[in-house]
């Protein structure tokens, strides 16, 4: 259901909005590698689903072939470092280690293996997850100022973000504890070491097992922990291997779980599996902190009684799916100052299922690059905190906080008592949901199955570069339930693409204090769905400046930029837009054309030129070019179809934008053909009449894409 940076580090990914009250005290420094010095490529800027640069830190990636190189300049005293990077699918390889230009005898492995998730039951789910992250001790100091270098050596690599890091010697036993290794546990990796934990838990109960410095494999789940301490040298130092650690329906608490990691081999998803680091109850009272998770389905799937949990200090990495997921009947929770980054569904969530978590909250997290759902997501609860969280670039499906009444399965408790939004910082969240086919807002008020009763209190918020809009209020299922009892108090709204209001419910909130710069299409939309299901009420309570304007046409959607600077102008401005045709044929339908995908294609009525195909890009844009696409298999023999360009504004009055002439399809040269327009050319409506097809006797396009330049 669950689908990054912060205080104490400044990254090239949140150092432009100049954020240092939200987020988590990280004992990182992470630079990007777009910001390095590079013989490789730059990626990005992306926001569209199922593309490489859309999951990167800051939309942007460099890519390195083989020999080539990023180098960066360290931030801070370092003794190690953690590289999130990307490598075609099914490939895996190395990048050899330069510090001030000395080759290290080390490497840092890279591979596809935990990459590339699909998910064909989640609706609108593209392969994604495409990141990972390795980490390396580099065996010496190295200073601010100091250069640190990685080069692909043999395989292509895309390098996201590189964080570096003072790694402390690891910790000495603590006197009275159980070690693992006494009960026969092997620090090599190689023996399984499953039966020695469980008796290092047995004989340690109120006190400590001590995990030493190793590596530990375990081959099935713990289970029965309670009353007792698990603790390592330092999650780079006690390392243990398995993708199932504690599964346990209850205990009786005060279970500690501390400075070790748990690195497990979850290469799917697969909701059935237990994959979790701690999956079920640790019971009240308890704690999580100082672990390195990762390669698991989720961090912490907690289900039973958790009362005064309290989970900090913690990385979550590459989980496919959430990385913390409060599963109902949680009271007093805590969860605070984690770091948690490439997250397959929502990196932190609460689900009031069977029982509404109460009194619980999530505050100073770093969150980035979740990406298939959101940042932070409230389903349900009463009397819950969202405080002082820095997400970053949210991808498909997924605003940067939602708080909703999305049920998923009964019973649910919906949001309840007062619903706490304070403080959170917001950097380039919400995305274009593909189901829906318009965009979810930075952070979102959702009825998606109930009217919202509770109050919600939204108040210090920071959204800084959204591509689409600021606040989004909605009734996600279609029902046209209320978003109500809603505040939005001081907030700092600097380049949204559409909107800063993107309201979508009836209902009402009010508004006091909130400055936005940087609006791309208009201040307000507001169009209640469905039509006639009520409205929404905007009440000014003052101090707003900078968003006082109307999107006027509800039968569509602003696009980003319009009239200001486009947030992402590399856009194919007709991927998904509506389209029609004077007539298609079979399957083969007009909308076929602008899917995404140049394997589909549209084809008109047979034997009925001229044929004409249409696509409203939702506002008047300043297109310059177009890509005319048809399948680019071979099969797909060489053809010339014949065409003109007519663009509107109104979509009744069409003029010619470029006169009729012969294009030549080759598949020698991909079956593709580039229109350049005029300077001057204004469109929303974009019509292409085709009236000849030496291949075949009807018009045919896979993609029609249209460009800012």
């Amino acid at each position: 259901m669950a689908v990054a940076l912060a205080a104490g580090m400044l990254s090239a990914t949140t150092a432009h909005s100049a954020v240092t009250a939200a987020g988590a005290d990280l004992p990182f420094t992470s630079v990007e590698a777009e910001s390095a010095t590079s013989t490789g490529t730059k990626i990005g800027p992306d926001y569209t689903q199922g593309t490489l640069a859309s999951e990167a830190s800051g939309r942007q990636a460099v890519r390195l072939s083989t020999g080539q190189r990023v180098e960066f300049t360290v931030p801070r005293a370092s003794n190690a470092v953690n590289v999130s990077y990307s490598v075609p699918d099914g490939q895996s390889g190395t990048l050899d280690v330069y510090v001030n230009g000395v080759k290290l005898a080390k490497t840092l492995t890279v591979t596809s293996k935990y990459s590339y998730v699909d998910t064909s039951w989640i609706a609108g789910a593209k392969t994604h997850h495409f990141f990972d992250n390795a980490r390396l001790l580099l065996g010496q100091n190295v200073q601010a100022g100091d250069k640190v270098a990685f080069q692909a050596t043999n395989t292509q690599v895309t390098v996201d973000v590189a964080d570096f890091e003072q790694v402390a010697a690891a910790a000495a036993r603590p006197a009275g504890s159980v070690s693992v290794t006494d009960k026969g546990a092997d620090p090599s990796g190689q023996g399984d070491s499953t039966q020695a934990f469980r008796d290092a838990i047995s004989a340690a109960q109120g006190g400590v097992v001590w995990i030493p410095p190793g590596d530990y494999k375990v081959t099935s789940s713990l289970s029965g922990v309670q009353n007792v301490t698990l603790q390592g040298a330092g999650s780079w130092y006690s390392v243990v291997h398995t993708s199932r650690f504690i599964d346990q329906t209850g205990s009786s608490g005060g279970v500690h779980l501390k400075d070790f990691a748990v690195i497990g081999e979850v290469t799917e998803r697969v909701d059935s599996n237990p994959d979790n680091f701690v999956n079920g109850s640790l019971g009240p009272n308890s704690g999580v902190s100082g672990m390195w998770l990762q390669h698991l389905k989720v961090g912490l799937w907690l289900t039973g009684n958790n009362d005064n949990l309290v989970v900090e200090n913690n990385r979550i990495l590459d989980t496919t799916a959430d990385g913390l997921n409060l599963n109902g009947n949680a009271r007093g929770v805590r969860v605070r100052n984690n770091f948690l980054r490439n997250n397959g569904d929502d990196a932190l969530a609460m689900w009031s299922l069977y029982a509404p978590d109460t009194n619980s909250s999530f505050e100073n997290n770093t969150i980035t690059q979740p990406n298939l759902a959101n940042g932070i997501a409230i389903y349900g609860g009463t009397d819950i905190a969202v405080k002082n969280n820095l997400v970053s670039d949210t991808n498909a499906l997924g605003s940067g906080i939602a708080i909703s009444n999305q049920k998923f399965l009964d019973p649910f408790s919906p949001l309840a008592g007062t619903i706490t939004v304070s403080g959170n910082t917001l950097v380039r969240t919400g995305a274009m949901n593909p189901n829906w086919n318009h965009p979810m807002g930075a952070l979102r008020v959702d009825s998606y199955d109930s009217a919202i009763e509770a109050t919600v209190n939204i108040t210090g918020t920071t959204v800084s570069d959204s591509p689409y809009s600021a606040f989004e209020f909605v009734s996600g299922g279609g029902h046209g339930y209320a978003t109500k009892n809603i505040t939005v108090d001081g907030a700092t709204v600097n380049k949204v693409g559409t909107v800063v209001v993107q309201a979508e419910s009836q209902g009402a909130a009010k508004f006091s204090n909130v400055q936005a710069t940087g609006v791309g299409a208009a201040g307000v939309y507001n169009c209640p769905y469905p039509t006639g299901s009520g409205t929404f009420t905007l009440t000014n309570g003052g101090g707003n400046s900078g968003w006082d304007t109307t999107w006027a046409d509800c039968s569509t959607w602003p696009q980003p930029g319009s009239g200001n600077p486009d947030p992402d102008p590399a856009r194919n401005l007709a991927k998904g837009r509506p389209a029609t045709a004077t007539g298609s044929q079979d399957v083969y339908t007009p909308g076929k054309a602008v899917d995404g995908d140049a394997n589909t294609y549209w084809e008109s009525t047979n034997n009925a030129f001229p044929q004409a195909w249409t696509v409203d890009l939702g506002s008047a844009l300043a297109a310059r070019r177009l890509v005319l696409k048809l399948p680019p298999a071979s099969v797909w023999g060489a053809r010339t179809q014949t065409l003109s360009v007519l663009g509107s504004t109104d979509g009744s009055s069409y003029s010619t934008v470029v006169a009729s002439k012969d294009y030549r399809f080759d598949p020698a040269t991909g079956n593709t053909v580039t229109v350049t327009l005029p300077s001057g050319t204004n469109l929303r409506y974009l019509r292409l009449d085709v009236t000849a097809n030496t291949g075949w006797p009807a018009a045919q396009f896979s993609e029609v894409e249209a460009y800012l330049s």
